[in-house]
């Protein structure tokens, strides 16, 4: 029974999207753990002093049979950045990780801790709410440095790397981008799931989060209504383009009505699962261009209010 309830568990998490949000310094490798995380060069990564991905990005894609989208935020920790773009930056994120994000991965490299990461999780508390402590989860880039230490053995060694682990409740990973074995992102992918089930099974969220996603829904349904014709088209072309696939070999089958049976049938079941996709990719297009719309964004500055103003006054006096 026990094993049955938690296969039912896993089945309807993966039914779902993974939200990450990367949280770092300028060059803890964000976009790096990006394209690991996704299995694909999504974000450009470079060896640089300076920051690659210029503004909030997000990308997705299926990572051991889950759906998981990365949200990447180079401007909320970057100290060098001005009062709008980091306004932009929190309205943009908000938008991205909508109605919640399931974590926020906090990204620091093995060899370099600075006095404004010890901060990082009040920081995230300060945009996010009170609460984003418990969904957060420290992630160790650069994991080569390590050279046959443990991370154990690491933060033995370092008494503030041990507390803002403990202001994480305790949870972190380590990763090394330079690796191809994929089972690093395996186990983040179950860590964050059982850290989502200690939280009640949910994803964060937040009335800002909860407005935000009402907004972004009803921008999405508007731009699915205007593009309804175009979208209907698209479905009779996909119809007809599996009708002519087997139309053929139904009409080669006439004289043996067990196989007629058995194209006609699989020529629905192409139908229904091919215009299941499509309806899918015309909904996650929908949802895209609603989550960038100047309107949403301008919306979710507006729920913001205040506490938008207090968040980027507290980055400038990081």
């Amino acid at each position: 029974m026990g094993s049955q309830q938690s296969s039912l568990e896993q089945k309807q998490l993966n039914n779902k999207e993974i939200r990450i949000v990367l949280v770092g310094k300028t060059g803890v490798g964000k976009s790096a753990t990006a394209n690991t995380i996704l299995g694909r060069r999504v974000f450009e990564s470079k060896r640089s002093p300076g920051s690659v991905t210029g503004c909030c990005a997000k990308a997705d894609g299926e990572v051991d049979k889950q759906r998981v989208a990365i949200i990447d935020t180079p401007g909320l920790f970057d100290t060098r950045v001005d009062d709008d773009k980091i306004r932009k930056d929190i309205t943009q994120c908000i938008s991205y990780a909508s109605p919640g994000p399931h974590i926020f991965l906090v990204l620091i490299k093995l060899d370099r801790f600075t006095e404004e990461e010890k901060q990082t999780v009040q920081k995230i508390q300060q945009i996010f709410g009170e609460e984003a402590d418990k969904y957060s989860m420290v992630l160790f880039t650069h994991g080569d440095l390590l050279k046959g230490t443990t991370i154990e053995g690491y933060l033995r060694e370092s008494k503030e790397l041990q507390e803002l682990v403990a202001k994480c409740n305790g949870q972190y990973h380590v990763f090394d981008n330079n690796v191809k074995n994929r089972s690093q992102v395996s186990e983040l992918l179950l860590k964050i799931r059982d850290i989502n089930k200690k939280n009640g099974g949910n994803h964060y969220t937040t009335d800002t989060f909860q407005k935000a996603e009402k907004v972004i829904e009803e921008e999405k349904q508007r731009i699915l209504k205007k593009k309804e014709k175009q979208m209907q088209k698209e479905q009779e072309e996909l119809k007809k383009e599996i009708e002519k696939k087997y139309k053929a070999e139904i009409k080669k089958a006439k004289d043996d009505l067990e196989k007629e049976k058995q194209l006609r049938e699989d020529l629905e079941r192409e139908k229904e699962e091919k215009e299941k996709i499509l309806e899918e990719e015309q909904n996650g297009q929908a949802r895209g261009e609603a989550e960038n719309s100047s309107y949403v964004i301008s919306m979710i500055e507006s729920l913001m209010g205040v506490l938008s103003e207090v968040a980027v006054a507290y980055f400038k006096g990081w």
